[in-house]
């Protein structure tokens, strides 16, 4: 069991921006860690865009990682990204766990868009807790405490399990994002189509 990513995202207008994230991609090649990084942040924005508000999806990209995706009714969506075997109750009670914090840290009003200043850049919303949780719950067994907290929550709520090919929009595919992404590099486009045609996207080494 592994996770790789958390990212929490100001999704009340698209595209999807990130206020904060952390990583563990120590289990890749070193040279693809760059590559793999950003496609993982890539992947987070693209299925934070297409989770409505109040919704849980777990969406599978190909064989290989799981997103976990909550759009929380402040318009933040909190993104984990696991292996298959990562436990989803485990999954969605750090999300609550964490976009409970950040709203504490940093009330909406510092982060929310702005429509007179669309192009505004991203506001400064440090959250190292990320960092801690990232390497705490690599053991799901860590979350003991918080899953008893959520435990008679949870089971009222519905998560949906669905593909990457099923949340995007009618037309769209992964692969023309991924082509006109801005956010990913020549690189990373580049690494994402040899390892598709390899069935071997973001496969630890």
């Amino acid at each position: 069991m592994k996770l790789y990513s958390i990212s929490i995202l100001r999704n009340e207008s698209k595209p999807a921006t990130v206020l904060a994230s952390a990583e563990d991609l120590s289990s890749f090649g070193f040279f693809q860690r760059g590559s793999v990084g950003e496609f993982m942040t890539f992947f987070s924005k693209t299925i934070a865009e297409r989770t409505t508000t109040g919704q849980r999806q777990d969406i599978e990209e190909g064989n290989n990682y799981v997103g976990h995706v909550y759009a929380h009714s402040s318009g933040l969506a909190g993104v984990i990204i696991s292996d298959k075997e990562y436990p989803v109750r485990v999954a969605y009670s750090l999300l609550n766990k964490i976009l409970d914090e950040f709203i504490t840290r940093h009330p909406k009003p510092r982060w929310q868009f702005d429509p007179m200043n669309p192009s505004a850049p991203a506001p400064s919303t440090p959250f190292p807790e990320l960092h801690t949780y990232i390497v705490r719950y690599q053991d799901p067994k860590q979350a003991d405490t918080i899953m008893r907290v959520q435990q008679e929550l949870d089971e009222t709520k519905v998560v949906l399990h669905k593909t990457i090919e099923s949340v995007l929009e009618r037309g769209e595919r992964l692969d023309t994002l991924v082509d006109r992404s801005e956010a990913l590099s020549a690189q990373s486009r580049m690494f994402y189509k040899q390892a598709k045609k390899t069935n071997s996207c973001c496969v630890v080494m």
